[in-house]
């Protein structure tokens, strides 16, 4: 295996044609592969194989942690650090407290899906070496690619090669590192 080959790229003109590749080469048994599309492909995903994100356990988590902080925030302030008893009003007035710990949650909830989301998909990523095959400026126009990775565990450049040229694809490009 060429050590300068990240993989080979397939180009394809419409959605159902990335689809059905995707479909076919996770059944052919590829596993490290990626799709490139103009707009989001509903069963993309599923056809590469990947497995379903973590984004929405970090936002729960994110969520849960700024209510109570802001909840254990309040509550420090009001009971422990200074206690003013006015209107004879319990230090520990919880219905007083519920604004702020909703906006904190909220608030902490959006930044770690946020920042989740950047950290899960490596980004920023100011390179990539998909960038420098021909037409892939297309990917975000009106084209649809598919990149089988030389780091699969099944991939031959000529066989590999072979299987995707009889996917119907406009062209099919080798990925250099």
């Amino acid at each position: 295996m060429n050590a300068n080959i990240h993989g080979l790229m397939a180009e394809f003109e419409t959605h159902g044609q990335l689809l059905d590749a995707a479909r076919k080469a996770h059944e052919h048994g590829y596993c490290h592969m990626d799709g490139y599309t103009p707009f989001p492909v509903e069963g993309l995903p599923e056809a590469l194989g990947l497995k379903p994100t973590r984004v929405p356990l970090l936002v729960l988590a994110g969520g849960i942690c700024g209510g109570a902080g802001g909840y254990f925030m309040e509550w420090c302030a009001n009971v422990v650090s200074y206690p003013l008893n006015i209107g004879a009003r319990p230090l520990n007035a919880w219905p007083m407290f519920i604004p702020i710990t909703f906006e904190l949650t909220i608030l902490c909830a959006a930044l770690s899906g946020f920042l989740g989301s950047l950290f899960l998909n490596r980004l920023p990523q100011p390179y990539h070496p998909v960038f420098n095959t021909p037409h892939f400026e297309r990917a975000s126009i009106d084209r649809f690619f598919l990149c089988i990775e030389a780091e699969d565990p099944k991939f031959d450049p000529l066989a590999t090669r072979a299987f995707l040229n009889g996917l119907n694809a406009i062209s099919v490009s080798e990925v250099e590192k």
